[in-house]
């Protein structure tokens, strides 16, 4: 969330910078601004009668009789109104709060113009595209032709965007996730496995609720818990509500989660195989960092998702997301792409982001510098590092042998017994 006071006194400002993401995005401050406009008469009139008070109370100390009563019953009067208009302010700045909940965070200044994905801007490439002696073909096919792969059962069983995996492959999803949590282990980050149900407020603290409930699955229970789209959620809110010690950051946290998600903005998108489902597992990197250290942290993260992608040999690109494509709630965002040689096409496998202290604010997460500092909003970052049913697609189609047989990664053959390669479930 952004900073109440600040918008409320700067909404011009707050209007340019929020336009570059998207004219929406400005017009959302458009209820903040009659708000603010109150705000501030109320704050100048409350200022004028505690000036009035403190006069009439200097005047009390110079008089006697029906001039003192007079005199005390005007600042009775005063203070009702002073209190009746802090009341009002209070609720006020409550309802500018509460419009600022679907308000999205500022790009940073190192963000690129632009509104669609074909503005972004590839930062770097890793590695080289395989080449193949014939058509290579995409992963859905190449993992039911394996027999390791079944959509229609699952359709059958849950619906559209579900699969089961079976043999072999249900292991290397199994194998990844190990081999990404030995990954960031070895980079300084504390393994985590979170609750995968979390309540409203945890929702509400990384920015998921109110804007975008109609992408969570929720519980009828009372109260309601929503499963969770990310392990960003709950791991993010891990510190909700408390003061850490300065002295302990940058805290590191990677946790594996299954992540669950409506997918009700993506209707006809990827309705094929495994890239988009309402079920999937990840990998996430969170990371809880001093102001002044995140942006050279977003670079680490960036590296940190890379990683397992380089350790597989999987050729891949670091896009710098322009203005009008990053999420509601970055402040700057890397994607990472992996070449799908069955797509002829790069696809996301990671988003890695920083939110400054978008979310921080909203969730209450503080850092005291030192000793007897006051404290200050942490700033947040997290990636996934990274989401494995992608990562099996990748595998699958970059992996491919005309015989329909998938050879395996080198780096991944120790979590899977050795295995070299995948052939059709017997």
């Amino acid at each position: 969330m952004l900073d109440l006071k600040w918008v409320a006194a700067n909404l011009d400002e707050a209007k340019a910078r929020l336009v570059r993401r998207s004219q929406a995005a400005a017009d959302a401050l458009a209820p903040i601004e009659a708000l603010a406009a109150e705000r501030k008469s109320l704050i100048t009139n409350s200022e004028q009668q505690r000036a009035e008070q403190k006069k009439a109370s200097e005047q009390m100390r110079t008089l006697k009789g029906d001039e003192q009563a007079a005199l005390r019953a005007q600042l009775k009067t005063l203070s009702e109104e002073v209190k009746s208009k802090e009341h009002a302010l209070k609720e006020i700045e409550t309802a500018i709060e509460t419009a600022l909940l679907s308000v999205p965070n500022f790009p940073r200044a190192e963000v690129p113009d632009g509104h669609s994905m074909e503005e972004n801007v590839v930062a770097r490439t890793w590695g080289d595209k395989p080449a193949f002696a014939f058509a290579p073909k995409q992963h859905d096919a190449l993992g039911e032709a394996l027999g390791l792969l079944d959509f229609e059962r699952a359709g059958k069983v849950s619906g559209a965007r579900f699969a089961f995996y079976l043999g072999d492959l249900a292991r290397l999803e199994r194998a990844l996730v190990t081999f990404f949590l030995d990954v960031h282990r070895e980079r300084g980050y504390v393994e985590m496995i979170p609750p995968y149900l979390v309540n409203a407020d945890s929702m509400r603290g990384t920015g998921q609720l109110p804007k975008f409930e109609a992408d969570l699955f929720k519980t009828t229970s009372d109260p309601a818990l929503y499963l969770i789209p990310t392990a960003e959620v709950p791991v993010t809110n891990y510190h909700r509500d408390e003061i850490l010690d300065g002295a302990e950051l940058p805290k590191k946290y990677a946790a594996y989660s299954p992540c669950f998600r409506s997918e009700a903005g993506s209707y006809g998108k990827d309705t094929k195989g495994l890239v988009r489902q309402h079920q999937f597992h990840k990998v996430e990197l969170v990371r809880f960092e001093k102001p002044e250290a995140s942006q050279a942290a977003l670079a680490q993260l960036v590296e940190d998702a890379q990683e397992p992608l380089k350790r597989l040999g999987l050729h891949h690109r670091v896009v710098l997301l322009c203005a009008g494509d990053m999420g509601a709630n970055a402040a700057q965002c890397y994607d990472l792409e992996v070449w799908l040689p069955g797509q002829d096409a790069f696809r996301e496998i990671s988003s890695c982001s920083t939110f400054d202290d978008f979310q921080a604010r909203r969730a209450q997460i503080r850092f005291r510098p030192a000793a007897g500092d006051k404290p200050q909003l942490v700033h947040t970052l997290n990636g996934s590092g990274l989401a494995v049913g992608r990562t099996v697609v990748a595998i699958l189609e970059n992996g491919q042998q005309e015989d329909g047989s998938v050879v395996l990664p080198a780096a991944i053959r120790p979590y899977m017994g050795g295995l070299e390669k995948l052939t059709p479930l017997k």
